[in-house]
C-alpha cells in the first residue's frame, strides 16, 4: 500500500530490467523484494544498485501503463507505507486502472480525460492518484475531471511537466471499487 504522497522524483537509467536511479529517496530501508511505487506503478525491487534499484516488469504492466518505457524519463517514487506511518494522502494500491490524457494544464488546474469506463468511479471531492500522486477531484464533467496543484506538488513531482495530450497513470479511489463490487 502506498499513499500517493511523492517521496522523490528519479529517473529511469535503463528499460530491461527497469533500473531506476532513485535521486535523493532513501533506500536504506528497502530490500530485495519490496515494494516501491514508480509512476504511481507498485513494483517489486529486485535488486539495489549504486544508485537506485531495478524491477521487473511484466508484459501486462507495460501495456497498461505508461511513464516507462523511455530511458531519461523523471519518475515519481514513493517507498510502500510501514505499519505505523502517516497516511498523509489516500490509500493507494499502485495498481494502474487505466491511462488518461491531459486536456489542459494552466494556471495550477489540471483537466484529464479518463477512460469511460473509470469515469463512473471518478467523484467531486473524492481521491484520485495522477502519475502516483495523490489529488482531490475539484470538478467532474462526463469522462473528464479537474485537480488543483499547489505549488508544492508541481515541484516535488512530475506533474509540472505535464503538457497537453499527455498520458497519465490513473488509479481510482479504492473504496469506489469494493462499493461497485458489494452492489453488484
Amino acid at each position: 500500500m502506498f499513499t500517493g504522497i511523492v517521496q522523490a522524483v528519479g529517473r529511469i537509467v535503463r528499460l530491461d530490467p527497469l533500473e531506476i536511479d532513485s535521486g535523493r529517496l532513501e533506500l536504506a530501508d528497502v530490500a530485495v523484494g519490496g515494494s516501491i511505487a514508480v509512476q504511481g506503478v507498485c513494483l517489486t525491487v529486485t535488486a539495489l544498485t549504486g544508485k537506485g534499484f531495478s524491477a521487473d516488469l511484466s508484459a501486462e504492466t507495460r501495456r497498461v501503463t505508461t511513464g516507462l518505457e523511455r530511458a531519461g524519463a523523471a519518475v515519481n517514487l514513493e517507498k510502500s507505507l510501514a505499519l505505523g506511518d502517516r497516511l498523509g494522502g489516500h490509500l493507494v494500491a499502485g495498481h494502474v486502472d487505466g491511462v488518461g490524457e491531459v486536456l489542459s494544464h494552466a494556471e495550477g488546474v489540471l483537466r484529464v480525460r479518463a477512460p469511460r469506463e473509470l469515469a463512473r468511479y471518478i467523484a467531486r471531492k473524492g481521491s484520485i492518484c495522477v502519475d502516483g500522486v495523490s489529488l482531490t477531484v475539484n470538478r467532474v464533467e462526463d469522462d473528464a475531471f479537474e485537480v488543483q496543484l499547489i505549488p508544492h506538488t508541481l515541484q516535488v513531482t512530475t506533474l509540472g511537466r505535464l503538457a497537453m495530450g499527455a498520458r497519465v497513470n490513473l488509479e481510482v479511489d479504492l473504496v469506489a471499487r469494493y462499493v461497485e463490487r458489494m452492489m453488484a
